[in-house]
């Protein structure tokens, strides 16, 4: 083969363009190990009621199962795998589980509904960080359902793991460093701080940590931080400041003889908070008219999808105006969905209301069959309830169709 077309081959470039990121990573990770930090972190930390059950679970028992929950900044790798590595070298003779629960694009609402399958069902937890200040935000989340989200999430897995610490994590967006220059707390942080008061759990201030960081020179948005996605620079950012929590967390030396114990859950703070959320299957529910099942979706239009939301099953509509119903016992319901670029707008009722319309297509369905959590009515009563839904013919003029894909349904409650 000739060199121009070794050249201009897409393998050569991908190569070529592989060996750029990796010294960049690599000049980045150097740049974090040579810069001076001159702030203190702890001075974005709230420690509380601290994570002493974890310590001394780590110590005793030499076994430990530590959980992340967030959205791409926790999928992705980088200050989790540091926090990993960091209590593998803490407790060198402890065997640890880490289930990494981070999925894109997700904030609160889908944490609070899918932590029982993507944590609480792997056993009880001794140490879980959540983090949803990022997409809360961006997603544009009311505060109503932010504060719901965030307590249910903290006593859905007190509820089943009394035990269990919990740290609560604030992550950057330049839209937070804004408000912060601006004298003032966004709302998102204060919402998710006010249940971190009420269950008196610790939680890390990252986004007025490196706002403020900034602010005094030590680094720059632009050239070392980069993105609200960190570059290795900013994920040891992250990652210093979590381990000199944790460190701080864990200075007193605990007895060996002390125990473990179960926290006390204080009254509840939002009536309607997500404590019961859970995921249920769409299967049974193609046998209605309209509409059908199918077991492995994938798109044909060639746009992005998200891991689970490609080749699994999907609840289809069948064309427009057929009534799809789902019974369900609790006060919350709402539909995990493929929102791609037809997305279409769909009507729904509960019981005898009436019915209210909700489109389907987002600001980032163009490119992206994107998974989002459309919560359709909030705040009932606990009691049995039947949810309809139906595709209706008219569709937002960005969208390419009148797609409803059911990935699951979800209930604060159970299936009826």
């Amino acid at each position: 083969m000739k060199l121009e077309k070794i050249i201009n081959s897409k393998t050569f470039l991908s190569f070529i363009f592989t060996i750029c990121c990796t010294f960049t990573m690599l000049a980045q990770k150097e740049r974090f190990k040579t810069s001076k930090l001159k702030l203190d972190a702890s001075k974005y930390h709230n420690l509380r009621g601290g994570i002493r059950n974890s310590f001394i679970k780590f110590e005793q028992q030499k076994k430990g199962r530590v959980a992340f929950v967030g959205g791409s900044i926790t999928y992705n790798g980088g200050w989790r795998d540091s926090i990993c590595n960091y209590l593998k070298q803490r407790f060198p003779t402890t065997k640890f589980e880490f289930i990494a629960a981070g999925i894109s694009s997700m904030g609160s609402t889908p944490a609070a509904f899918r932590i029982n399958r993507d944590v609480l069902n792997k056993g009880s937890i001794d140490l879980l960080f959540e983090e949803a200040a990022v997409n809360d935000e961006l997603n544009g989340r009311t505060s109503e359902e932010q504060v719901r989200a965030m307590e249910g999430i903290v006593r859905h897995v007190r509820e089943k793991s009394p035990t269990s610490d919990i740290v609560l994590m604030h992550f950057v967006n330049p839209k937070k460093m804004e408000v912060y220059r601006n004298g003032k707390i966004p709302i998102v942080i204060q919402n998710h701080e006010k249940v971190a008061r009420h269950y008196n759990i610790p939680s890390i201030n990252l986004a007025k940590e490196v706002t403020e960081r900034i602010d005094y020179g030590e680094f720059t948005w632009k050239d070392d931080f980069i993105n609200l996605h960190p570059s290795p620079f900013g994920q040891g950012i992250y990652s210093n400041s979590i381990k000199q929590f944790l460190e701080n967390a864990w200075q007193k030396d605990f007895n060996i003889d002390e125990k473990i114990i179960s926290y006390k859950l204080p009254n509840i703070l939002i009536k309607g908070n997500y404590n019961r959320g859970d995921l249920f299957s769409i299967k049974k529910y193609g046998k209605q008219k309209g509409w059908k099942y199918t077991e492995n979706w994938k798109p044909s239009d060639g746009k992005s999808t998200r891991e689970n939301y490609t080749n699994v099953p999907m609840l289809l509509n069948d064309g427009v105006e057929k009534t799809l119903k789902f019974k369900f016992k609790g006060d919350t319901v709402g539909i995990a969905i493929a929102a791609g670029p037809d997305a279409g707008i769909i009507a729904c009722k509960v019981d005898n209301g009436l019915w209210v319309k909700h489109d389907l297509y987002t600001k980032w369905s163009a490119g992206l069959h994107l998974p989002w959590y459309k919560t359709l009515v909030a705040g009932l009563d606990n009691g049995k309830h039947t949810l309809k839904i139906k595709v209706l013919k008219e569709k937002n003029p960005l969208s390419k169709g009148n797609a409803c894909r059911i990935r699951y349904f979800y209930v604060n409650g159970e299936e009826n």
